[in-house]
């Protein structure tokens, strides 16, 4: 193993900024997912590398990470399937535009 536990606790909290910051500062509904998944994966960096320096959590921390793989790749599915449909209706993937839809 290269580097240390800080080095990827770093990494991931810079990897986690920028999907904040991405998702804060966006008005596309695509980017803002695309943010979202950033911050999943910053979270799962985190979690394997508790599970690459803590001997206990080794094998917990594999199960883990698949299973936040899983779930991400069943939001992403869900929320381009939602933006998909509103972008037909709307014709816009702008999210400024998604409060008229009540209307």
């Amino acid at each position: 193993m290269s580097g240390s536990l800080d080095s990827y606790l770093v990494l991931s909290g810079l990897l986690f900024a920028i999907g904040t910051f991405g998702f804060l500062a966006r008005r596309n509904a695509i980017s803002m997912l695309m943010s979202i998944e950033l911050m999943i994966n910053a979270v799962n960096l985190t979690v394997v590398a508790f599970g690459a320096f803590v001997p206990a959590l080794n094998t917990h921390a594999a199960v883990i990470a698949l299973l936040v793989i899983a779930v991400a790749a069943a939001e992403a599915t869900i929320g381009l399937a939602l933006v998909m449909a509103i972008y037909r209706n709307r014709k816009t993937p702008l999210v400024d535009e998604y409060d008229s839809m009540s209307q």
